[in-house]
């Protein structure tokens, strides 16, 4: 077990308010920081999936159709959380929980960018969902590996007996996340 917060463990012997000199309340405030701005990723995306996607990446014609296609690239970040928490676990075992992390909030942002940048249906056809797609995947991906990483890292470093409160604090990135994204497009 690693000594630094960047191999994502605390050091056996740490017993005061800091590990490897960062305090731990800074390392649960930041899982929790970093879990609610990929919740407002994730939950911008939902919103626009129901009202704004269904016009702009497929076809008109059965807006049924559209809204349910739609939908399917939403629910398609539900099947890369797991996976994306897989390999984010996987790489923050091997080079360090903060190195992961950063690359997971990334991963979300740099595809929630893109799919501000993505062409429309109108403009090139099928690749406007086909994009979107991948984009949302990749959404899937950097969520599953921050969340879980950043719920790791808070019990890591926690004191013995507040494991639990430390948890805590990275999983109620969700609904704060969830209010943030609905304050915006309300």
């Amino acid at each position: 077990m690693s000594s630094t917060i960047d191999q994502g463990a605390a050091k056996p012997d740490d017993t005061g308010d800091t590990v490897a000199g960062v305090p731990r309340r800074r390392i649960v405030v930041a899982s929790m920081v970093g879990t609610s701005i990929e919740f407002y990723d994730f939950y911008i995306y939902a919103t626009a999936a129901v009202s704004v996607f269904p016009h702009l990446f497929f076809p008109k014609g059965d807006s049924t159709t559209a809204l349910l296609a739609s939908l399917a690239t939403f629910g398609l970040a539900f099947v890369a959380r797991p996976l994306g928490s897989i390999v984010f676990g996987h790489f923050g075992d091997r080079v360090g929980r903060k190195a992961t992390l950063v690359g997971s909030l990334l991963t979300m942002g740099i595809a929630t960018f893109i799919i501000g940048l993505l062409p429309t249906y109108h403009a090139v056809g099928i690749l406007a969902p086909a994009l979107l797609a991948v984009m949302r995947f990749c959404q899937g991906l950097g969520l599953g590996g921050e969340w879980s990483g950043a719920a790791l890292l808070a019990t890591e470093t926690a004191k013995e007996g507040k494991r639990a409160w430390a948890a805590m604090w990275p999983q109620l990135g969700a609904p704060i996340g969830f209010f943030l994204a609905n304050g915006l497009f309300l």
